[in-house]
């Protein structure tokens, strides 16, 4: 690393980037103000760039404070789960996993799943996030997870993919719809039903919006959750109807007022699959929760 490019002050940079002003980011940073702004004087100076302009209203970052900020990042990232893993093998631990999954995945699968690999592997820890399926291969190229459990339709370069579990997309209506009694319903007779929907960016979202697309249609979305929960509240009380995997809302179908009605489209029935970077081999740990998930799919699958 360059001599005035040390891990304290890059978090001094990212702070001051996310801040838009140095005063705001040396607080962030836990440092008096005179010495974050020497700080980045000395790598401006080192590296003959400016990473920020200055001006009375604050700072604004250049292009190559940009790139600085992206790589940082992630090398604070790897800096942090370096320690994280020295800790843990201090501790007797045998190093960590990190894994992404979409909410299908932390829903239908991963609590059982998880909690019988922690019993095998107890010296093993286990770093797991929620994220929506699109945002975690970019997470995975760049070493910031070792596994990821997505819901794509295209598999992307440098990163390999193995079905791990299948889930189906059904109609959640209210009780007393007209379409609750319905065996079935094609899609595309649902494009005049205000739609309680997920956030944009979830892979949800993603085939509805495409199935629309693919009619020359779009979706009247009414409102938009961060949960499944959440949307089955709020079509329980007849603000909607939504596209839910019906396996995820076992709970909600039994708790609430509200009914699944099976989608007649081939893209209802879903793969999840688990992904893994191509280049480079899984560390032991990691390795050994790729071999729990992917035995735990043979067992169901005989």
């Amino acid at each position: 690393m360059h001599e005035a490019l040390d891990l304290t002050t890059l978090r001094v940079v990212i702070a001051v980037a996310d801040s838009g002003s140095i005063s705001a980011g040396s607080q962030r940073a836990n440092l008096a103000l005179g010495a974050a702004s020497a700080r980045i004087a000395a790598l401006e100076a080192s590296l003959g760039v400016a990473l920020f302009e200055r001006s009375s209203r604050g700072v604004r970052i250049t292009p190559a404070g940009h790139v600085l900020v992206q790589r940082g990042r992630e090398l604070l990232a790897d800096a942090d789960r370096l320690a994280v893993d020295l800790r843990d093998l201090a501790l007797g631990l045998q190093g960590s996993v990190r894994v992404l999954a979409n909410a299908s995945a932390m829903l239908e699968i991963l609590p059982q799943r998880l909690a019988a690999f922690g019993r095998t592997h107890p010296l093993i820890r286990l770093e797991l996030e929620e994220r929506n399926s699109p945002d975690i291969p970019l997470s995975l190229l760049d070493g910031r997870a070792d596994l990821g459990i997505v819901d794509i339709a295209h598999p992307l370069q440098g990163l390999r993919f193995r079905d791990l579990f299948s889930d189906t997309l059904v109609l959640v209506v209210p009780q007393g719809h007209a379409l609750a009694g319905h065996a079935g319903v094609r899609f595309e007779a649902l494009l005049d039903q205000d739609f309680v929907g997920l956030i944009d960016g979830n892979a949800i979202s993603g085939r509805l919006t495409a199935a629309a697309l693919a009619l020359g249609q779009t979706l009247r979305i009414r409102m938009q959750m961060r949960s499944f929960d959440a949307v089955c509240r709020m079509v329980a009380a007849g603000l909607g109807v939504g596209v839910l995997p019906v396996q995820a809302i076992a709970p909600q179908l039994a708790g609430l007022p509200i009914t699944a009605v099976p989608l007649d489209e081939p893209w209802a029935c879903r793969t999840h699959r688990l992904v893994t970077r191509e280049a480079g081999a899984l560390a032991p740990p990691a390795q050994a929760l790729l071999q729990a998930l992917l035995q735990d799919l043979q067992t169901l699958l005989r």
